[in-house]
């Protein structure tokens, strides 16, 4: 969830994930897999050869908002144990970060690791910008684990387990009873937004702004126009290389909105107390 206004800059390791990126496309672009015991670089031309390949169409691809085909791993087939694992994150080459509980490989949904092939490149996702590739994150039947637009990841450079975000980074939970809306709202940050922000300095991403560092977005918009922002971006205001998705309520119910906003505010208010890490 990008605050307002919303500038894409990176940091120094996204900047590396970037190079890292076009040295491999210099030579064959490569995954860098650092799950428990698992640590290894999976070179394309090898995943290409896996004997569990598939040629799979996505109904409604998230990126590309059309149906599209892919060559493509079921992800388990590439991971050799996620049993005892709590999230696995998906980080980008632009510092996007998906942190996706585990427990969403595990349902109804399945999850595919689309490669893009030389012979075969995927269009780009702007007029002028890269494809999604070389790896991409794509689901048959989301609906059945809640996958949510943020967890299709593209251009991954690297997979690895981590723990839950708030139990890295503290300075993002609420003084907030566990079964507070505050600290559901919490969750759908988590979920939603932690892709691209911080919160306190706290998370993976470096895409957007931190959203409570110099200030917090509920105190300079109001509550109508923030829901309207947040649903709906390009209906409020447009910018040069946008990448702020809307949240449908398809995607983040009013409720989940309601709890995502009281979170934000009670963040706000931990920040201007004395003993704020702020």
């Amino acid at each position: 969830m990008p605050a307002i206004p919303v500038f894409r800059f990176m940091t120094l390791g996204a900047l590396l994930l970037c190079a890292q990126l076009h040295l491999a496309q210099a030579a064959d672009a490569v995954l860098e897999i650092r799950v428990g015991k698992q640590q290894q670089t999976l070179a394309r031309a090898d995943l290409l050869k896996h004997p569990a390949l598939r040629s799979i169409t996505i109904p409604a691809d998230v990126s590309y908002k059309k149906p599209m085909e892919y060559r493509a791993l079921p992800l388990l087939a590439i991971l050799r144990d996620i049993s005892p694992v709590d999230t696995l994150q998906f980080k980008a080459t632009d510092g996007f970060v998906a942190n996706i509980p585990a427990q969403s490989f595990h349902g109804g949904a399945e999850a595919w690791l689309a490669i893009e092939t030389p012979q075969a490149p995927w269009p780009a996702l702007k007029a002028g910008g890269p494809s999604a590739g070389p790896f991409y994150l794509v689901w048959l039947a989301p609906e059945k684990s809640q996958v949510t637009q943020e967890q299709w990841p593209y251009q991954i450079a690297v997979i690895s387990d981590v723990t839950a975000l708030h139990s890295r980074y503290p300075q993002i939970k609420p003084q907030a009873a566990v079964d507070s809306a505050a600290w559901r709202g919490m969750q759908v940050y988590a979920t939603q937004c932690a892709s691209c922000h911080q919160i306190n300095g706290g998370g993976d991403a470096a895409v957007g702004p931190d959203l409570n560092r110099p200030a917090n977005p509920t105190e300079y918009f109001n509550d109508a126009f923030l829901r309207k922002y947040l649903r709906d971006p390009a209906a409020v205001r447009s910018w040069p290389g946008m990448t702020m998705p809307g949240f449908a309520d398809s995607v983040m119910s009013d409720a989940q909105l309601d709890d995502l906003l009281l979170y934000l505010r009670q963040m706000a208010q931990q920040a201007a107390t004395p003993d704020n890490t702020r």
